[in-house]
């Protein structure tokens, strides 16, 4: 398959890398040069300019800023049955096809940046087959319904942060404790990384809810402290802003 992509940022580069030994024809935009050359030279992917991007391609990925793109996209000459995967939350696919007619936007698409080693999640809106084909089974594709779910998942997933604070501040506090820090930290993070894969959150949180446990009294504690609060009104203050 003939790939090219627009913008060459860190969720990009990773999306390449990520298929870059699948056997597509891959070329990226020179914007970034120091990312497009790296991976030309790791990868063996072309770099050309924008409308070179385009014309060597069949589907096109846009890894722009919204204003990137509203300056960029209308200089280019796009050609009918063209796909469009957007990585561009905030600008929908009927806001962008009057700047790419007459190709044809079928998607938006929200990797991580884990996508480079594979097993990361992927949010999907649109014509989801193309990415399910690209990119599944190696990633999970999640696929919504309509931009009030892309918001949610969006605001839903800044979860991350404040959970890998929560670990990164326990291997912390741990450290002074041990003789080996790295190995406590590394502990946790398979601790807290294999026991979320391997459950559903319910009964994850019910098997750990012993009472008197560690884990049941650190929870309750936090959750006295207001956590829980904190977490749904920092959830809906990012849904209101919906951007």
């Amino acid at each position: 398959m003939r790939l090219g992509f627009i913008g060459t940022g860190t969720i990009a580069s990773a999306v390449v890398e990520c298929i870059a030994g699948d056997g597509h024809q891959i070329t990226v935009s020179e914007r970034s040069r120091a990312r497009s050359t790296d991976l030309a030279a790791r990868f063996g992917v072309s770099v050309a300019d924008n409308q070179g991007v385009v014309d060597a391609s069949d589907v096109l990925f846009f890894g722009l800023l919204p204003e990137q793109a509203a300056e960029v996209l209308p200089t280019l000459s796009f050609r009918p049955g063209q796909r469009i995967i957007s990585f561009m939350a905030g600008v929908t696919l009927d806001g962008l096809a009057p700047l790419t007619a007459p190709a044809d936007p079928v998607a938006v698409m929200l990797p991580f940046p884990g996508i480079a080693k594979g097993g990361s999640p992927i949010i999907a809106m649109g014509q989801t087959e193309l990415i399910n084909d690209l990119f599944a089974p190696q990633n999970s594709v999640y696929s919504v319904e309509n931009e009030a779910e892309l918001n949610a998942y969006l605001c839903a997933q800044a979860v991350l942060s404040p959970a890998v604070k929560l670990v990164a501040d326990a291997a912390q506090w741990i450290a002074p404790k041990v003789s080996d820090p790295a190995q406590a930290e590394d502990f946790l993070r398979v601790l807290v990384g294999s026991s979320l894969m391997a459950n559903d959150l319910a009964p994850l949180l019910q098997a750990l809810n012993t009472p008197g446990g560690y884990n049941a009294r650190l929870r309750e504690h936090m959750d006295a402290e207001g956590m829980q609060a904190a977490l749904a009104h920092g959830l809906e203050t990012l849904a209101a802003r919906g951007d």
